[in-house]
C-alpha cells in the first residue's frame, strides 16, 4: 500500500513542503531515497524502536520511502515522526484515510521511548503549512505555542508517538488544538527593560549620542578607559529603542526559532534582541554558516542591537566580514548546490579602549603606551569598517563628585518618547520606499532628496571633509546623522548646528590619535 505524509524542510528562514511517499510491499528490505542526510538515514533505528515501545508489531514488509522533491537535501531529525506515521499507514497498522493525512503537516523528532523532542523552525513550518492550505500541523507539544502564533491553522501539540496514532485513528480529535492570541500576548509582554539610563551618572554627551543613534538606527562606537561605563550604557540602549511591531516580532521569532533559542513557554519575542558575543567568537558563529547553515549572532540581533565589546580584540577576519552585512542588512551563505539568506538589520554598538593599557588621554591615570603602540592598536580596526560606523564618541571616567550624586539622571522612558517621535517622522517620510524605515537605511539618492543641507551647512561640511580627509562614505554618514538630529528637533531643514554635531561624531576619522596629549 502507498501512503503520503507531509512535512517541511527549513532553509534559511523559508520552508519547503516535503512529500514523504511510503510504499509497503512483499519483502524484508528498507530503502530511503530523496537526498536524506545522515541524521535522516539514522531515523530507521529510532522509528522502529519507538514503534515497538508503543506496543505495535510491524508486519514483515519491504518498505520504500521517497522524500520529494528529491533535489532538496533533507537534514536533521525532524522527519522521524512523519516517516513513522507514513510507515504505519503504508503497512495498514494505522487505519487512516489518505484524505485525513493530506490535511496535516507532521514534524517531530522521536526518542527511543516514543516521546517527542523539541524541534527547530516550528514557526517557519507553521507559516508554510498555512500558505500551502493545510488544515493543521502536528508537532511536539513544547513547540505548540510557538507555531500557534500563526492564525487560521489548527496546531496540535503531542507528547509521544502513541498520541499521534490515537489522533489519526479517532474521528473526533483526542487532542485539543493550541490557541494563542498573538496580538494580546504580544501587547501583554511589552514590559520595560530592567536597565534604565536614570542609573547612569554623568556621561551626558554619550547619552546624547545614544539618543541620536537610537532615533536614526545608526551604528555607534564608544572609546574610553576601563570603567567609564561603555558596557553599562550599551545594555541600556534597547530600553530607548521604539517597541517592536508585531511584524518585526514575528520575523525575529522566526530567526530565533530556526536557531533553537525559543523556550517552551514562549510564543513571540516581544523585546528587541540584545546580543553581546565574546571577542573570541569565530567568523561562522558571528555571521552564520555550518554544514546545515544556521543564523549567526548578526541575524539573532535582527531588529535589535549587536554589542561588540573590546572591538580591537576581535579577529581581523571576523571584523572584516561585517562590512557587507552592515551595508546590505542581509547575509547570504552559499554552498555548492544552494544558498540561504538570513536578514540582519541590526544596530551595531561597539566599544574599545583608546590604547593597549586603556588610559590614553585619561587625566586620572598615566598611559604607558608609546605613540606607535597606540597607532598599531587603532589600526586593528580598518578604515572601511570605521566608515560604516556613523557615530564615534569618546568617554572619560566619571569624577567622584558626579558618582556621589543621589539624584537620578533622565530616565529611559523620557528618552524613548523623543526617539519614538523622531522615528514616526521617518516612517512618514519613507512610507513610499520599500524596506526603508529609518535614516540609517537611506540610499545615496534618498540622501540628496531628504538630507540636502543649506549653503552655509554645505560650506562647513566641505571644510571638515578637506581638513579631516573624510571619505565619500563618511560624507554620507554625516548627512544621515544630521538628518536624524534635525528630526529630533522637529526641523524639516538640516541646519549648521545639525551638521556641526554630526561632524563631531567622527572623532576617529582624525589622524592625530597617537599624537594628542603626548
Amino acid at each position: 500500500m502507498l501512503s503520503k505524509v507531509y512535512g517541511a524542510s527549513v532553509q534559511g528562514i523559508e520552508a519547503s513542503t516535503i512529500t514523504i511517499e511510503v510504499d509497503a510491499s512483499r519483502g524484508i528490505k528498507f530503502f530511503l531515497v530523496g537526498l536524506p542526510d545522515v541524521a535522516v538515514r539514522e531515523s530507521h533505528e529510532r522509528i522502529m524502536t519507538s514503534i515497538t515501545q508503543a506496543g505495535i508489531k510491524l508486519p514483515t514488509r519491504q518498505i520504500v520511502i521517497n522524500m520529494a522533491p528529491a533535489d532538496i537535501k533533507k537534514e536533521g531529525t525532524v522527519f522521524d515522526l512523519p516517516l513513522a506515521i507514513g510507515i504505519l499507514a503504508a503497512t495498514e497498522v494505522l487505519d487512516v484515510a489518505q484524505s485525513k493525512l493530506n490535511k496535516f503537516m507532521i514534524m517531530g523528532e522521536l526518542g527511543l521511548d516514543g516521546t517527542l523532542q523539541p524541534i527547530r523552525g516550528a514557526l517557519t513550518m507553521a507559516l508554510k503549512a498555512k500558505r500551502e492550505g493545510f488544515v493543521g500541523i502536528v508537532l511536539p507539544k513544547v513547540n505548540a505555542r510557538e507555531a500557534a502564533v500563526v492564525g487560521g491553522l489548527e496546531v496540535y501539540g503531542v507528547e509521544s508517538l502513541s498520541d499521534v496514532i490515537d489522533f489519526f485513528r479517532c474521528d473526533v480529535p483526542t487532542i485539543e488544538p493550541t490557541i494563542v492570541d498573538a496580538a494580546a500576548e504580544f501587547a501583554a509582554a511589552q514590559v520595560d527593560t530592567p536597565f534604565d539610563f536614570a542609573d547612569v551618572k554623568g556621561q551626558e554627551s554619550v547619552k546624547r549620542a545614544m539618543e541620536v543613534a537610537a532615533s536614526g538606527g545608526h551604528n555607534l562606537i564608544m572609546i574610553g578607559p576601563p570603567g567609564a561605563g561603555k558596557s553599562m550604557m550599551a545594555k541600556r540602549l534597547p530600553g530607548i529603542l521604539p517597541p517592536l511591531s508585531l511584524a518585526e516580532s514575528l520575523e525575529t521569532t522566526q530567526i530565533h526559532s530556526i536557531a533553537g533559542k525559543i523556550g517552551g513557554n514562549t510564543s513571540l519575542i516581544s523585546q528587541r534582541p540584545f546580543r553581546s558575543p565574546h571577542h573570541t567568537i569565530s567568523q561562522v558563529a558571528l555571521v552564520g554558516g555550518g554544514g546545515n547553515p544556521q543564523p549567526g549572532e548578526i541575524s539573532l540581533a535582527h531588529n535589535g542591537v549587536l554589542f561588540l565589546d573590546e572591538l580591537p580584540e576581535l579577529s581581523r577576519t571576523v571584523l572584516e566580514v561585517l562590512r557587507q552585512p552592515l551595508e546590505d542588512r542581509k547575509i547570504t551563505i552559499s554552498r555548492s548546490k544552494y544558498s540561504v539568506e538570513f536578514p540582519c538589520s541590526f544596530m551595531m554598538i561597539a566599544s574599545m579602549n583608546p590604547c593597549p593599557c586603556g588610559y590614553y588621554g585619561d587625566p586620572l591615570h598615566h598611559c604607558v603606551c608609546s605613540p606607535g603602540q597606540i597607532q598599531r592598536y587603532m589600526n586593528r580596526i580598518s578604515g572601511p569598517l570605521l566608515d560604516r560606523i556613523d557615530i564615534h564618541c569618546e568617554l572619560q571616567a566619571v569624577p567622584f563628585a558626579k558618582l556621589s550624586q543621589m539624584q537620578p539622571g533622565e530616565s529611559s522612558a523620557a528618552i524613548r518618547e523623543r526617539v519614538v517621535k523622531a522615528r514616526k517622522i521617518q516612517e512618514e517620510r519613507y512610507k513610499d520606499f520599500d524596506g526603508i524605515h529609518c535614516n540609517a537605511q537611506m540610499t545615496e539618492r534618498m540622501i540628496h532628496q531628504f538630507a540636502e543641507p543649506d549653503a552655509a551647512s554645505m560650506e562647513m561640511l566641505r571644510k571638515a571633509m578637506e581638513r579631516l580627509k573624510l571619505s565619500a562614505r563618511a560624507y554620507n554618514r554625516i548627512l544621515k546623522v544630521a538628518r536624524t538630529i534635525a528630526d529630533l528637533e522637529g526641523s524639516e531643514k538640516i541646519k549648521s548646528n545639525h551638521i556641526a554635531e554630526a561632524i563631531g561624531y567622527r572623532s576617529l576619522d582624525r589622524g592625530d590619535w597617537a599624537e594628542r596629549g603626548v
